[in-house]
This record gives C-alpha cells, structure tokens and sequence, in this order.
C-alpha cells in the first residue's frame, strides 16, 4: 500500500491581496505548493518592540510536504515583505489518501523524485 508523504499546511500573513497573490503564484510554479488558499482579511492584534499593534492581513493556507518545507520556508522569507513573517507548518495527520498524495505528486521535482 502506497503511503503518501508527510503532508504540511503551512501558514503565512500578508499585507495586501496583490502580495498574497504573487507569492501564492510563485510558489505554485515553483513546485513548492501543490495548492494555495487565499483568505478573506482578518484583523491581527500583535506585540512588536514593545507596541500593542494591529493589522488588516491576508491569510494564506499552503499545502505542501515536510520533505519541500525547507525550500518553501526560504522562498517565503525571501519574497515576504515583512521583516519577520509569520512562517507556521502544522503536520496533517489524517486527510483524503488521494488528495494527499496529489499534494506530494506536485511538489515533487525530477531531483527530489523518490527511486
């Protein structure tokens, strides 16, 4: 029986629809999610330097596996805007066999191809 990948849904924030936009596109062509979902804005309430502050942001869900996070993780913080993103993966440990195994089929690259 065919067991797929560990499956990750990863969480970032965006400021704006147009950043969501392309760094959800960018990761798709890179292979580094098989899918991601852009959310309505929420409201974040955060401490930074001291400051209780507040934000309208763009949730983005990006489903990929443990095996691309490392890549994904580096691709965010290098197209992010902020100056520290909220980079979160949560391990899923039940879903649909096929859907997860579709997740692993696209970001899977000729170099990263189990044998």
């Amino acid at each position: 029986m065919y067991t797929a990948p560990e499956t990750l849904l990863v969480l970032t924030n965006l400021p704006d629809v147009a950043a969501a936009r392309a760094l959800a596109g960018r990761l798709v062509e890179m292979r580094l999610a098989a899918c991601v979902n852009i959310l309505s804005p929420c409201r974040s309430v955060y401490r930074w330097r001291g400051q209780v502050e507040e934000a309208e942001e763009i949730p983005l869900l990006i489903k990929t596996t443990a095996a691309r996070y490392a890549a994904l993780e580096a691709a965010i913080q290098q197209a992010h805007p902020y100056e520290l993103p909220e980079i979160v993966a949560l391990s899923l440990t039940h879903g649909l066999p096929e859907y997860l195994t579709w997740v692993a089929s696209e970001v899977t690259t000729p170099e990263n191809t189990p044998c």
